[in-house]
């Protein structure tokens, strides 16, 4: 699938699952109604009236599947990040596992980050966690350690296939490079959007630009024709 298609590895809409049972249906509903609830109003101002109403569930329903509001911000932040890291992990396989050209792959990767990690639900959910990350350290710091530092380290694991095919120059600290793409890529719109809001997000023309000088300056440090160190 062409990278520039692809939609973010997680959306707040829970998915239909065929089969499933009425309890884990009402659970679902739960989660997705809790999601909104948060990214709407954060932490403090959700509430689980508000939770319960969106689900179609009583309160003790809630109470009974996730025992207090403090859980159920943890299942979501937890769970999402879960999401995340199999969406971006994927991408990697996508774009540069069977590539021949480094160039193109790194910079239909670029284009995946930029289009995945700009979603609206996306960057509400980031400014979620940061806004709660002194309430619930260690949940809030699981969601960056079991998400995004792992997908870069999978990425640095995907940029030495590269290497072993010849299309990159020796990584010493494949994850540093992995960081080091993501950084150039992603510090600027991320950034602006973070300061300045969801609407804040970067037009197509600017993605093409990013995506396109973000890779020659990886390719400068990391490329074949790079001077040796």
């Amino acid at each position: 699938m062409d990278q520039r298609q692809r939609v973010a590895g997680w959306q707040p809409e829970p998915a239909v699952v065929e089969g499933e049972g009425r309890t884990p249906r009402k659970r679902r509903a739960i989660l997705a109604a809790a999601t909104e609830a948060f990214l709407q109003h954060g932490y403090l101002g959700a509430s689980m009236d508000e939770v319960a109403a969106k689900a179609g569930v009583s309160k003790q329903t809630v109470y009974k599947q996730f025992e207090n509001k403090e859980r159920l911000f943890a299942e979501i932040v937890l769970g999402t990040s879960d999401q995340l890291l199999d969406g971006l992990t994927q991408a990697y396989v996508d774009a540069l596992d069977r590539s021949s050209d480094a160039r193109g792959a790194l910079r239909d990767l670029a284009h995946y980050f930029l289009d995945s990690l700009t979603n609206p639900s996306v960057l509400q959910l980031r400014r979620l966690v940061i806004a709660e990350a002194d309430r619930f350290p260690e949940v809030c710091g699981a969601w960056f350690t079991s998400g995004f530092e792992r997908s870069l380290e999978a990425l640095g694991q995907a940029l030495t296939t590269l290497t072993e095919r010849g299309l990159l120059r020796e990584l010493a600290d494949p994850t540093l490079a992995a960081y080091q793409f993501a950084g150039l890529v992603m510090y600027k719109p991320m950034n602006r959007a973070m300061f300045a809001g969801t609407e804040a997000r970067p037009p197509a023309d600017e993605f093409e630009k990013l995506a396109d000088q973000a890779t020659e300056v990886f390719l400068a440090a990391y490329g074949l024709d790079s001077p040796a160190r």
